[in-house]
C-alpha cells in the first residue's frame, strides 16, 4: 500500500522503543491521525532525529482501515516555532490548542481551515520574529482568539451572535450558546465590548480584530468556559493557561465575565 503524503503539526508523542516513537499528529488533509514512527529516534535518516512536539512537518503514512494505527514512513520539519521553548505562558497556549484539537475533533477528520489558524497561532506565539512585548501579547491574544472562535465553528458548536438589545451588560447562556438580554438559569455577565469583538471576528477569519488586551482577553476566558462547558470537563491546559474562569454547569456559582 502506497504511503499518503500530508503536512502536519505534532500534538503529542510517546516512546515506543529506545529507537521509536507512537505519535499524534494533526494533519491539514487527513485531520488528527496516531501513527507509529518506526526508527524515529534515530540521528538521520527519514525522521532527522525526532519528531518534537508542536513542530510542523511534511509527513508520509501508510494508513490501514483495519488498524488505527497507522505507519509513518517520514517526517520533514518545516517550522519549530522556537518561541515556545522560550516562554512559559506562551507554551501553555500551544499545549492548551493541541489539547482542544485532540479532545474535540474525531480521528481522521480533516479541517485544514482550522489547521491554518492553529498553525498562525504557533506563528504568534513561537515564531522566529519576535516582537516588542506589548504588541505579542496583543498578537498573541488575537491568534488565540481566532484559534478558539474557529475551533467552534468547526465543531458545530459557535455561539450564535444574534443582536440581543442595545444594553451595556449582556447575558451568555452556555447550556443555550447564545447570548442574551435577559439572565438565564445558568449564565454569565458578558460587557458589550466583549459580544462586539466577537462579531468582528467572525466577520474576519484570520483578520486584525484590534482590541484594548483587556477585551480580547475576556474574550478568550469567555470562549474557553464555554469549550470547558461543551467537553464538560475541565483540563489542565485550560486551568493552566486561564486559571480560574466564570463557573458554569460543572463550578457555580455564576460569574461575569
Amino acid at each position: 500500500m502506497p504511503a499518503v503524503r500530508d503536512e502536519g503539526i505534532c500534538l503529542r508523542h510517546w516512546d515506543w522503543s529506545e529507537t521509536s516513537q507512537t505519535v499524534s499528529l494533526f494533519g491539514r488533509t487527513l485531520g488528527v491521525v496516531r501513527g507509529l514512527a518506526k526508527g524515529s529516534r534515530r540521528e538521520g535518516g527519514r525522521f532527522g532525529g525526532g519528531i518534537d512536539l508542536l513542530t510542523r512537518g511534511e509527513f508520509g503514512a501508510i494508513i490501514k482501515s483495519t488498524t488505527e494505527l497507522c505507519t509513518l514512513t517520514e517526517w520533514d520539519l518545516i517550522e519549530a516555532f522556537p518561541g515556545l521553548r522560550e516562554s512559559l505562558p506562551r507554551n501553555r497556549a500551544a499545549f492548551y490548542a493541541a489539547d482542544l484539537v485532540q479532545r474535540l475533533l474525531a480521528p481522521a477528520d480533516p479541517h485544514p481551515g482550522l489547521f491554518d489558524t492553529m498553525v498562525a497561532l504557533l506563528r504568534a506565539l513561537g515564531g522566529a520574529t519576535v516582537p516588542a512585548r506589548s504588541d505579542q501579547t496583543t498578537q498573541t491574544s488575537q491568534a488565540l482568539l481566532h484559534f478558539q472562535w474557529r475551533l467552534l465553528a468547526e465543531t458545530g458548536v459557535q455561539p450564535s451572535l444574534e443582536a440581543p438589545g442595545g444594553g451595556v451588560t449582556l447575558w451568555f447562556d452556555p447550556r443555550e450558546g447564545r447570548f442574551t438580554d435577559d439572565q438565564p438559569p445558568l449564565g454569565w455577565r458578558v460587557r458589550r465590548p466583549t459580544f462586539e469583538l466577537l462579531e468582528r471576528v467572525d466577520a474576519a477569519p484570520m483578520g486584525d480584530v484590534s482590541a484594548p488586551i483587556e477585551v480580547l482577553d475576556r474574550a478568550n476566558r469567555l470562549l474557553a468556559a464555554y469549550l470547558r462547558e461543551v467537553m464538560q470537563t475541565e483540563p489542565s491546559t485550560l486551568t493552566d493557561l486561564f486559571g480560574t474562569i466564570a463557573p458554569g454547569s460543572i463550578r457555580d456559582p455564576r460569574r461575569s465575565i
